[in-house]
């Protein structure tokens, strides 16, 4: 008897699964099962992305929707530089598009309004070992400004140049607003802590 792979086959009908190039070469061709492998091989990872910057879920939903159009319109152009660069370009575009959704939202447009945050909150956590998924729930719960300028310089390696030069604020505006996330996450972190520690 044959043994069964994870997916359910046997060794000899296991399907092997296409690297990023020869998925984006069958694509290419016009191959429909490629496209849908292309998107079910992509839409959970850029789901992640694009949550870091749009809270509401059926605005998530627009966005990837409109991502997905604009990637598939554009893989004949994509110039393919090896393995990897083609999350990086999807990630890039559902990230700029997440930005259009809060500027099109007005939601970025006080980002130099917001209120500064009180000084006791100043200090690093103590403790590091926060689970992931609690942490990134903290910040899904940041204003959208101190949100977007966060993951930005964060997730994206962007320089606060750069934020500036995306969001269309000043440098320093980028800064102190990554300045000011880090702060809150900072006073949510020890709020759970002693949660925890009095639970």
């Amino acid at each position: 008897m044959k043994k069964k792979t994870p997916s359910g086959f046997s060794g000899s009908e296991a399907v092997a699964i296409p690297t990023e190039k020869e998925l984006l070469l069958l694509v290419r061709s016009g191959d429909a099962s490629a496209k849908r492998r292309f998107y079910d091989r992509y839409v959970g990872y850029l789901t992640a992305v694009c949550s870091r910057y749009v809270v509401d879920p059926s605005d998530v939903k627009d966005v990837l929707q409109d991502s997905f159009i604009k990637i598939f319109n554009s893989l004949d152009r994509f110039e393919y530089r090896g393995e990897g660069s083609i999350r990086a370009w999807v990630s890039r575009i559902v990230v700029n598009d997440s930005l259009k959704s809060l500027r099109n939202s007005g939601r970025l447009l006080a980002l130099s309004e917001l209120p500064e945050i009180p000084s006791d909150a100043e200090d690093e956590p103590v403790r590091p070992e926060i689970p992931p998924e609690e942490l990134q729930r903290m910040i899904k719960a940041l204003p959208d400004g101190y949100r977007t300028v966060f993951n930005l310089f964060v997730f994206e390696k962007k320089s606060h140049k750069e934020i500036a030069g995306m969001l269309g604020i000043k440098e320093d505006s980028s800064a102190s607003q990554y300045l000011r996330a880090r702060r809150i996450l900072a006073s949510k972190i020890k709020d759970y802590w002693k949660r925890q520690d009095n639970g």
